[in-house]
């Protein structure tokens, strides 16, 4: 339990074998279900639980990974970069596809909110759960919602898109590259984006550019849903 605890490596350490225990077992039972992020975030949990180790204690060492964001996110200006001429022929019907996925993201926070009859302060604090977290969390904050659960709500936005974003796309038969890139990007930021890199490098494309694009539009939309409730 020392050990555990001074390690400063110790967070970095249980998420990267976390993550390729659920590698190991995605490819083993290929089950939507199954999901690497998923079953990684689990596995964390069960860790701290079991050890008493503390969030703070594993964040100290998990942070560092945090440092690869940036220049992951920077990596997905590649494919965007190869798709150019894709994306100057679709340019309107792509603008126009982030921008109902990120009206649909509020408008819907708003109904439920109204159904549910929640507060002012939960209900800001759900409106960016569709963007990266850096964005959202900044969003939440400015506009007087929980932080820290925005952040957690967020991460959950992403696994729902990344386990289930292949599935409502048969389902509503959105056999179109660029379209399942704009509705992934624009719903499930990141974390969808790396199941959207799966599926194709156009959707992977097109889903790293609704994230930037829908997250400036969340910005600019959110304080002006914020004020309806």
């Amino acid at each position: 339990m020392d050990f555990l605890t001074q390690s400063a490596y110790f967070g970095a350490a249980l998420s990267l074998a976390a993550y390729g225990a659920g590698t190991l077992l995605h490819r083993r039972f290929r089950h939507t279900l199954v999901n690497p992020l998923l079953i990684s975030v689990i596995l964390c949990i069960a860790v701290l639980a079991l050890t008493g180790v503390s969030y703070e204690t594993y964040d100290a060492g998990a942070k560092y990974l945090s440092w690869f964001l940036t220049p992951a996110t920077v990596c997905l200006a590649v494919p965007l970069y190869e798709k150019l001429a894709l994306l100057r022929e679709n340019r309107a019907a792509v603008l126009l596809g982030i921008l109902s996925g990120v009206l649909t993201t509020l408008l819907c926070v708003l109904a439920m909110a109204l159904l549910f009859r929640l507060p002012h302060r939960d209900y800001v604090t759900l409106l960016p759960k569709s963007v990266t977290t850096a964005i959202g969390m900044g969003i939440s904050e400015e506009l007087g919602g929980h932080v820290t659960l925005t952040a957690a709500i967020i991460i959950i936005t992403g696994l729902i898109g990344n386990i289930f974003a292949p599935l409502v796309c048969r389902l509503c038969r959105i056999d179109e590259p660029i379209a399942r890139g704009v509705a992934i990007g624009s719903s499930a930021h990141g974390i969808g984006t790396a199941r959207a890199m799966e599926m194709g490098s156009v959707v992977g494309a097109m889903s790293g550019l609704s994230i930037a694009v829908s997250g400036l539009l969340t910005v600019v939309l959110a304080p002006l849903f914020a004020r309806l409730l």
